[in-house]
């Protein structure tokens, strides 16, 4: 592992936290305040984009009038709300991190969500002092699945992107990672089809601990 990766970059919601199902809560508790139902059809456009830009979306699919950023400060203060009491760990997450930080090499989280939303998930794992480096798509032009937010991180962490690993749950998080020349590791979260990723990246695995076997054994 050491010789085949210089940098460890891991998408966060439905990678290393199962957050994915309490956004969809947060979402569809948003949406049918304004009598809009939210269906898996809808949600489908938007997993693993960044909220202005999947509010921008979602005004064209199901034609929302407020403000975008009044709709992604509102979604982003629901999560908030739900996050130390509903987001848990994905299987796997505690032990592959610990893993990638014994290797001496630089590792992070790049998300598209906003840095409170980081900085309260990775609080309430008790992962503070395990990940010191995180980094939101808000602080770059576009977020995934453009690869901005990757190559960012990889920038911040002095580190060349085609030595990284990236570890994602989505498609557009892992379009976001290969477009930035990395090898992305796939887990597929619950709300991701694997036939999607054929032809986005050739590894796919199962859960974490399925990654983290395929690490040790490099």
């Amino acid at each position: 592992m050491t010789n085949q990766f210089t940098g460890v970059i891991f998408d966060m919601d439905g990678t290393l936290v199962d957050s994915e199902i309490i956004w969809h809560i947060a979402e569809a508790e948003m949406f049918a305040d304004r009598g809009i139902a939210y269906t898996d059809a809808i949600r489908e456009h938007i997993i693993g984009m960044r909220l202005d830009e999947m509010f921008i979306k979602l005004t064209d699919i199901v034609g929302l009038t407020e403000p975008v950023h009044d709709l992604s400060m509102e979604l982003q203060d629901r999560m908030l709300a739900l996050i130390p009491a509903k987001v848990k760990a994905k299987p796997g997450a505690q032990e592959i991190i610990e893993y990638v930080a014994g290797l001496g090499i630089p590792y992070c989280i790049a998300s598209s969500s906003p840095q409170s939303i980081i900085d309260a998930t990775v609080v309430s794992q008790g992962w503070s002092d395990l990940i010191p480096h995180t980094y939101s798509a808000d602080v770059v032009a576009l977020g995934k699945p453009a690869p901005d937010i990757y190559l960012y991180a990889a920038d911040q962490l002095s580190v060349d992107p085609a030595g990284c690993l990236a570890l994602e749950d989505s498609p557009a998080g892992s379009r976001s990672a290969v477009a930035a020349g990395m090898t992305c590791y796939a887990v597929p979260d619950s709300h991701s089809d694997p036939a999607k990723f054929r032809e986005i990246t050739p590894h796919v695995y199962r859960d974490l601990f399925a990654v983290l076997e395929k690490l040790r054994q490099n």
